[in-house]
């Protein structure tokens, strides 16, 4: 289960747990609950602060949790409109967002990566992916507001017309990423170089961030907070 750690004024959301390293952060509902009470404790917390979201060993989240949605298809919609606030949530939050992308971001879980702020990714393994359209899966229209409107336009189309897997340094070259750290060099590259991100933008934390953020996201915002319908998976 996710687990908040500290790092000066960094705190560091693990998807997983530091021991977790065969988790690959699937979006259970339980998992959704405990990352909503992690941020609930970022925002309680006083002073300078920023957020890196990270996770440990080959992955940083496959996304949707099919092994628990497929069979409740009456509860389809409902799930993913939990999905869509969370992303939404990370999109006006009160400190700076850094996703520490040190393994596969599959899915949903490209998309978690997304709605922060700003995103490393380690350069020589891992990849970004939206498959949906390899898996007969659609987006929802949410799903497609967030990623139409974060990434450049040719990219988006790429991306969820094609699957493509892109790699560290394709990611940051196609404006997906901002920065790619080498995690041969040192197993907590990605992360190092996430939270000396965050760290400098940590005073930056307060209401006027978060009312900047919803500004800047107003019609995300907007798609993101409608519900969902009709929803299937597969076919």
């Amino acid at each position: 289960m996710p687990r908040l750690q500290r790092r000066g004024d960094v705190f560091i959301l693990w998807l997983a747990g530091t021991d977790a390293v065969d988790d690959d952060a699937r979006f259970h509902p339980d998992r959704m609950a405990a990352l909503h009470a992690a941020l609930d404790e970022v925002e309680a917390s006083d002073g300078p602060a920023a957020l890196v979201t990270a996770n440990a060993g080959k992955f940083f989240s496959n996304g949707l949790d099919l092994d628990y949605i497929l069979p409740k298809p009456d509860r389809l919609d409902a799930y993913l409109d939990e999905v869509h606030a969370l992303f939404s949530r990370l999109l006006v939050f009160s400190t700076p967002t850094v996703a520490a992308v040190q393994g596969h971001a599959f899915g949903a879980g490209a998309m978690l990566a997304t709605a922060h702020d700003f995103r490393v990714m380690r350069a020589d393994r891992g990849f970004y992916c939206l498959p949906e359209v390899t898996l007969q899966m659609p987006f929802t229209p949410s799903m497609s507001a967030l990623m139409t409107r974060r990434l450049p336009p040719q990219v988006a189309l790429e991306a969820m017309t094609t699957g493509r897997r892109y790699g560290g340094r394709d990611a940051l070259a196609a404006g997906i990423v901002d920065a790619v750290a080498d995690g041969s060099a040192s197993a907590d590259a990605v992360l190092d170089a996430a939270v000396a991100r965050a760290q400098e933008l940590a005073p930056l934390r307060g209401a006027n961030l978060a009312g900047i953020k919803r500004g800047i996201h107003a019609e995300l915002l907007e798609a993101l907070a409608r519900k969902t319908a009709g929803t299937r998976i597969g076919g």
